[in-house]
């Protein structure tokens, strides 16, 4: 479990340091402290702070340089991202730093957790780049049935994505009146 200083607690829920001592004050949050007598918070305390979130939606900042030579950059990186974060009051999860390296293996559970489609082709880039990826819970489907589960992912992420702009076909139809547009699921029923 990550531990927090105060200004990185702040930034993880998108408030001030000022706004987090005076909750502190007001007795809204309780600090945690270290035999040192500094205060730390933990996800524990996020997870509070933000009215219980489920664990399982998490947003992620990703931070990464390719050397050791650059942790100046990725410092800089981390904090442009938690300047980001701040200014759109975006509470942030996890953050993942990586310094270089190069993944040797990477194994999944299934194909599926990776991506929705387009493994083969991954995959394939992988290898030529010296990464093996292994799937734990391999299924095994013939070059036919690999390539329709494939279009069948592609048409449904473009289906849910042209679902989602259902919502906005009224505005689109009041803003661009000289445009034609079909008819929304309302007017068909």
């Amino acid at each position: 479990m990550s531990n927090y200083r105060i200004n990185e607690f702040a930034a993880r829920v998108g408030r001030s340091v000022q706004t987090i001592r005076r909750w502190e004050r007001e007795g809204k949050l309780t600090a945690k402290r270290l035999p040192s007598g500094h205060r730390y918070f933990d996800e524990s305390d996020v997870r509070l702070l933000l009215g219980g979130a489920p664990d399982k939606k998490s947003i992620v900042v990703y931070c990464r340089v390719s050397s050791a030579g650059q942790k100046d950059d990725l410092a800089a990186q981390v904090a442009a991202m938690q300047a980001y974060c701040l200014a759109g009051a975006i509470p942030v999860d996890e953050w993942v730093q990586e310094i270089g390296g190069e993944i040797v293996k990477l194994i999944v559970a299934h194909k599926d957790r990776l991506m929705r489609f387009g493994f083969d082709l991954f995959s394939h880039i992988a290898a030529e780049n010296g990464c093996e990826i292994v799937v734990a819970n391999q299924e095994s489907l013939s070059p036919q049935q690999e390539m329709v589960e494939d279009l069948m992912a592609i048409v449904h992420t473009f289906s849910c994505r042209l679902y989602g702009m259902r919502k906005y076909h009224k505005v689109i139809k009041e803003d661009f009146p000289q445009y034609k547009l079909g008819p929304t699921q309302e007017e068909l029923q």
